[in-house]
């Protein structure tokens, strides 16, 4: 084990909650102090793109095989619906004075770290050049400006994390979180480009001091040093008009040696009361460098049918979190077994653009499903993982098959509602959905210490799959990030870290709150274009 990967170990147990103290965080919340969830450069140029709220008529279902999903032309408004779909405005939300904006990709606390950038090479859609991507205005900011030209290997989405804008709310474990988010927006970004028939390249390879110069995020005079965002993740998107030449980071890097620069990252209007330095000091452990992947794809995976007649764009734009549950519905078995299916490994969004083989595995709390004792399950998203499994949890555990299509094991019958609750921070979101469940991480990366967020993203696609099917059975999901870590360890007979739980989530019939208005998500440009 190299120092970074200590490092990268003794920040998770450190972060951990435990049934008798939290993880170091915020003392008190000063709301005049929460960062700005909108980030914007001045100094640039900027680029509207065409009025969002397209539709197109693509089911959710359809998504199942997304091949057969004739591709949309790549244009302003097919790239202008991607963005949106992937990282735009959903709707606000208010209550008497306070407003505040939903998103597409789902964040923790609705707290936003990530962001999302634009790498155009095609002269022919717009000028070429590095753009951020700003969801409230629905626009683009060019951040650079390429040589006319470069060599065309179509369009990038690139992805990097405010971790400030987390950790001001939830203090040392907010690293944890910016991860989940990554994931989450991963996700999004998938499903959007499922949407119009294209595809998305997880450019693996990538170091994030490559991503970094590419998105330009290695240019601090251009942020504030407590508000600097760190590289995530960069994609390639694969669309209609075909994708250009091969992808070389060289080449664009040496486009980068001549482009032009422009424009200071805003100030997040806060005044950073408290610091916290691990969060510097694990995202520095875990940065990754170039490095060879393997070109690995998932097995083809039985689908269960999806019967929602709902479109893609709809289903999208309508996720929301779950705030409470009625504590009462029963979820129908073939739903349950949907919601479980999207989540395997397979050749369909969102999981065909994940470069290796699962290692998160759910344990779930099941309440109220259709035909299905009340107990814990386990569901190995990896065969090869069943016996790993099976010897790192109790003895006790009967392991019993309950699926021909899915493989789901039942491990105890009986009421789980008081557990579950109290393992996730004795919330009853937990205890009052049809189930609610932990995702365990195999926990192993050696002298990669890199791959720890990989997990988290991970869990943050599994984490976009349930959102979206819940939509479509018709409830609601809500992803839960506050649990006691060591304590579902306990539950579980786990004595060793080579098995961590990292994410946890619930499903169930929501209750609306009546308080609460609900508004259009662009209605303010069109007003402003009114006056």
């Amino acid at each position: 084990m190299n120092e970074q990967t200590q490092t990268v170990i003794d920040y998770h147990h450190r972060t951990k909650h435990h049934l008798d103290r939290y993880a170091k965080g915020p003392e008190t919340l000063d709301w005049d102090d929460q960062p700005d969830p909108f980030r914007r450069f001045a100094g640039c140029e900027s680029m509207p793109l065409p009025k969002p709220g397209a539709e197109l008529p693509i089911l959710f279902s359809e998504l199942d095989n997304p091949q057969a999903i004739a591709p949309q032309a790549l244009t302003l408004e097919s790239l202008g619906l991607l963005l949106e779909l992937s990282f735009g405005l959903a709707a606000w939300k208010q209550y008497g004075p306070d407003r505040w904006a939903l998103r597409c990709n789902p964040s923790s606390g609705n707290l936003h770290p990530t962001e999302a950038y634009l790498i155009n090479t095609d002269s022919s859609l717009m000028k070429p050049g590095v753009y951020h991507y700003v969801s409230h205005d629905h626009h683009l900011e060019r951040r650079c400006r390429f040589a006319d030209d470069v060599d065309n290997t179509g369009i990038l989405i690139g992805l990097s994390s405010v971790h400030w804008r987390e950790a001001w709310k939830y203090g040392e474990r907010a690293y944890r979180y910016c991860q989940h988010d990554t994931g989450h927006a991963l996700g999004a970004l998938r499903y959007a480009a499922a949407a119009l028939g294209w595809s998305v390249e997880l450019l693996a390879e990538c170091a994030d001091d490559d991503i970094a110069a590419l998105l330009g995020l290695d240019r601090q005079d251009d942020f504030k040093p407590d508000e600097r965002e760190s590289p995530d993740l960069i994609c390639r998107i694969h669309t209609a008009s075909g994708t250009g030449t091969p992808f070389e980071i060289e080449t664009l890097s040496e486009t980068l040696q001549s482009a032009a620069w422009s424009g200071r990252a805003s100030n997040l209007k806060a005044y950073h009361m408290y610091k916290w330095p691990i969060i510097d000091e694990v995202s520095a452990a875990a940065a990754k460098p170039r490095t060879g992947e393997p070109l690995w794809q998932a097995a083809p995976q039985p689908v269960v049918t999806l019967s929602s007649r709902q479109t893609a764009t709809a289903l999208i734009r309508q996720r929301r979190s779950a705030q409470h549950f009625d504590g009462k519905t029963t979820l129908p078995l073939t739903d349950f077994y949907r919601l479980l299916s999207a989540v395997m490994p397979a050749r369909k969004p969102p999981f065909d653009l994940w470069r290796w083989p699962a290692k998160i595995h759910l344990f779930l709390f099941v309440h109220r499903i259709e035909s299905l004792a009340p107990g814990i399950y386990a569901l190995p998203r990896d065969p090869e993982a069943l016996d790993k499994l099976q010897n790192a949890t109790l003895a006790d555990f009967d392991w019993q098959p309950v699926s021909d299509i899915l493989p789901l094991y039942q491990l105890y019958m009986g009421d789980c509602r008081q557990i579950a609750k109290t393992l996730s921070c004795h919330q009853s979101i937990a205890s009052d959905s049809a189930f609610s469940l932990a995702m365990v991480a195999e926990f192993g990366f050696g002298d990669q210490p890199w791959i720890y967020r990989r997990l988290f993203w991970e869990c943050g696609l599994i984490g976009q799959a349930l959102y979206l099917e819940a939509e479509a059975a018709g409830v609601r999901g809500t992803g839960i990030g506050c649990y006691f870590d060591d304590s579902v360890h306990e539950i579980l007979g786990i004595k060793s870290d080579r098995l961590q739980s990292l994410y946890h989530f619930t499903v169930g019939m929501p209750l609306e709150d009546t308080r609460l208005q609900t508004l259009p998500p662009y209605d303010h440009l069109r007003n402003k274009e009114a006056r």
